[in-house]
């Protein structure tokens, strides 16, 4: 696998083709608030981290530049120093890395520059490509949560995982 040269940095409004073309995708459909359709909506996804957490978007510099590749978040941070860990990636993006790059990074932002002490995350357990991420992003399964989600009626457990900044991880 080539090395991989990913930054974060903040979104911004012209980010909004990604996000929009990113939502399209028949796995991501239901993992956001409201339906992201439009470019005013996925606009309007990109100013809903205002004040609600920190979002990067997850950037790849290659030959003709940098583009968005994905993103990571840490939100519900809690008067625990603990913080929800959330990811993804842009289809055609995705089995390189970007996510647990991503997310890695977004771990030490968040224990060096936030100051958190435990991040959590889950996944639906019929998810393996998420759980793949958890585990190379250094976060130790903790167990499953029962019928924790529903989308379109239908129950889904969840395996929640958790990295601490004291835990030995690059």
């Amino acid at each position: 696998m080539p090395l991989l040269n990913v930054r974060l940095r903040e979104w911004r409004e012209d980010d909004a083709p990604v996000v929009l073309r990113a939502f399209q995708a028949p796995d991501m459909r239901t993992q956001a608030p409201w339906p992201v359709v439009t470019l005013k909506d996925a606009g309007g996804w990109i100013a809903s981290w205002e004040g609600v957490g920190h979002a990067f978007a997850i950037t790849e510099e290659g030959d003709d530049g940098e583009r968005v590749v994905g993103n990571v978040a840490v939100t519900r941070i809690d008067d625990h120093r603990n913080g929800w860990v959330s990811y993804w990636v842009v289809p055609e993006a995705r089995g390189r890395g970007i996510a647990v790059a991503g997310t890695r990074l977004l771990a030490k932002w968040a224990f060096e520059e936030r100051g958190l002490f435990r991040l959590e995350l889950g996944h639906r357990t019929n998810n393996p490509a998420s759980c793949r991420v958890a585990v190379k992003a250094g976060f130790l399964a903790e167990g499953i949560e029962r019928g924790r989600l529903c989308y379109e009626g239908v129950r889904y457990d969840v395996e929640r995982h958790a990295r601490l900044a004291t835990d030995d991880y690059p």
